[in-house]
């Protein structure tokens, strides 16, 4: 098994609460195989808390017994060939069992396929709606899924939803859940990071447009706020030699230059992450490190350290003192994707960049560098960085 894998997927010491999670979720799953109908167990929890460590603990325990009917489904490609490859080194367990969403389930609907327990990880990206470009012709996974399966586990983080196609909140979730028994299983502590809870807190209040504060200097996370981004990827560089698994990644919005679509800002230039048909992840291969990362290729991944680019659809408010939110610089158009079902407003799809922003930073186990595009966002950060010191 690869052992970057090993290490983010599974816990040879796994804490006390996570085996409190894994027991109750297992005395759910026992009850739910006897109902008369399908029933669902909710796994929530912000980013780092060490939901999929649970899941995959589930995953091993179920999908290697010949007893159970099972399988599992990720909607995010990058996720799904890392399962793969973790299926694959994980005796008795079927990788076949493994599939994206829409493709597990036009299979079991053309063969009148049934299953024991689906798991589901990053439910959020789970299809709220027909999306036939991707072959899926339903109206809601989640539902479909319930159709398949005595029980369904799924883990969700609604601050983790970026795209109107994918769009979940509580409200939607219980709806689509209906009449179907349900168990919520929370997770509130952070895994990932060695952050200090004040210090995440710092994170969640800079996207969510609060006053922004010097950074707390109270662990052993390393943060620092740079000028430019040349200065910040040269460090980057700096610590990917030294620990490995250190990037650079950027929200989206930033403008075509001479026909060029890459992360271009002073020095700093290099193209945006790229789709690689082959197994091995953007984040562990080594070509990655001349390249800007995104939530396409990061979202459920660890690194070591995260170079944070902040891009030019967040500005500075000197009179409030907060980052701003601009959406109309925002330039990755599946955000605003209009829906015939709903519509949203302006300050959701702020929440949508919004949380972009917050889960890349979240990125970094043992640090987080930090610029950004708009010059008076940067210097009221560096400003902030320096007299904080």
């Amino acid at each position: 098994m690869n052992e970057i894998l090993k290490e983010q997927f599974f816990v040879d010491d796994l804490a006390d609460d996570q085996k409190h999670v894994i027991t109750s979720i297992n005395d759910y799953i026992k009850k739910g195989l006897t109902g008369k109908q399908a029933s669902v167990a909710i796994i929530q929890g912000a980013a780092g808390t060490g939901k999929s460590v649970v899941l995959m603990e589930l995953v091993r325990q179920y999908m290697t017994d010949k007893h159970y009917q099972t399988a599992m489904v990720v909607n995010h490609p990058e996720l799904y060939k890392a399962y793969q490859d973790l299926a694959e080194s994980i005796p008795n367990m079927n990788p076949n069992a493994i599939r994206r969403p829409t493709a597990l389930i036009n299979y079991a609907q053309k063969n009148n396929k049934q299953y024991d327990i689906i798991f589901v990880d990053e439910a959020h990206l789970l299809y709220s709606k027909s999306e036939p470009y991707a072959h899926y012709r339903g109206n809601n996974q989640l539902t479909d899924l319930m159709n398949l399966a005595k029980v369904v586990v799924v883990v969700y983080d609604f601050d983790q939803v970026f795209q109107s196609k994918m769009y979940w909140d509580k409200d939607l979730l219980f709806k689509t859940i209906g009449e179907h028994p349900y168990k919520q299983f929370d997770m509130n502590f952070q895994y990932r990071m060695v952050a200090s809870d004040e210090q995440v807190a710092w994170m969640d209040d800079l996207s969510e447009e609060k006053p922004i504060r010097p950074f707390p200097d109270n662990s052993d996370f390393k943060f620092q706020v740079f000028d430019t981004a040349g200065e910040l990827f040269e460090n980057i560089k700096k610590r990917n030699k030294e620990v490995g698994m250190s990037r650079v990644v950027a929200t989206s919005g930033f403008p075509r230059i001479d026909g060029r679509h890459n992360v271009e800002m002073d020095s700093f230039s290099l193209p945006w992450d790229e789709w690689d048909p082959q197994r091995t992840h953007w984040a562990k291969r080594e070509g990655s490190i001349t390249q800007v990362g995104t939530i396409y290729t990061l979202q459920g991944f660890d690194l070591n350290y995260v170079g944070m680019i902040i891009g030019p659809s967040f500005g500075y408010d000197a009179k409030t003192d907060t980052m701003t939110i601009i959406p109309e610089k925002y330039s990755h158009k599946e955000v605003f994707k209009k829906r015939k079902d709903m519509t949203f407003t302006r300050d959701e799809y702020k929440k949508f960049i919004a949380n972009v922003l917050n889960v890349l930073m979240k990125r970094g186990k043992y640090g987080l560098y930090l610029t950004a595009y708009d010059d008076a966002l940067r210097q009221r950060l560096v400003e902030l960085y320096k007299n904080g010191k």
